[in-house]
């Protein structure tokens, strides 16, 4: 029986949500190079571009259309009645963990319902659109917020936290990543080098999927709620 187990989820989980994933076939993300809206680069060249991006995508967030689905609620119950330590390590943007009940979730990639003034570091909720015109509430300055989002060329948020967690879980799950972008791909080897067993759950093999030591393929909405069923039948 595992005593703490580690899960990083990517995009596949929130898709059933109504969220789309992060990179479609053709190399876009939402009809826009990524490039455009996904790189300090970016940001630095056309703000108004990149804020009206991510305003769109809070504002489908936090739309009627979308909401928490059985494979988040199915994690929220593994941490509410496992007895050991469950964490969460999601590349997601989005707060569908926590709507599900989770709380021990870490953001590796940021947060949508987030902003940063890029002067102090200072972060701040943040529901509705960010605007050029909008003074910091830390700075009092217009032009310092952006959204709270790692970008391709920044490092991601926790790293030191994740590491030690992997180090010392006996169990790791992968959830709907494609095991293209690092170093969240990485951390199957760190896990199997540190005597954890390694589980896939994805619609399809993940780039590093040769990696697991266990695969299950289906809709995360499905497999995601009977493998954590499993795991805690084990405990009665």
């Amino acid at each position: 029986m595992s005593h703490a187990i580690v899960i990083l989820t990517g995009a596949g989980i929130s898709a059933e949500s109504g969220l789309q994933t992060f990179r479609a076939a053709d190399g876009l993300w939402e009809n826009h190079r990524i490039e455009d809206v996904a790189t300090p680069e970016g940001f630095a060249k056309d703000p108004l571009k990149v804020q009206a991006f991510y305003n769109t995508r809070r504002q489908q967030l936090l739309s009627d259309e979308v909401s928490a689905n059985p494979a988040h609620y199915a994690l929220a119950k593994l941490e509410r009645e496992f007895p050991g330590e469950v964490l969460i390590v999601t590349q997601n943007i989005d707060d569908l963990h926590e709507r599900a009940g989770s709380q021990n979730v870490l953001h590796m990639h940021g947060e949508l319902l987030q902003m940063r003034c890029v002067e102090s570091g200072q972060v701040f909720p943040v529901h509705d659109d960010i605007t050029a015109e909008q003074r910091c509430a830390c700075c009092q300055k217009a032009g310092t917020l952006r959204p709270n989002i790692v970008w391709f060329g920044e490092m991601p948020l926790g790293m030191s936290k994740i590491e030690q967690a992997i180090q010392r879980c006996d169990h790791f799950v992968a959830i709907g990543t494609s095991g293209h972008v690092y170093p969240a791909a990485g951390f199957v080897a760190e896990a199997n080098s540190s005597g954890a067993h390694s589980l896939e759950i994805n619609l399809e093999p993940s780039l590093v999927n040769s990696a697991f030591q266990q695969t299950l393929i289906g809709k995360a909405s499905v497999r995601v709620p009977e493998w954590v069923e499993q795991q805690l039948s084990g405990l009665k």
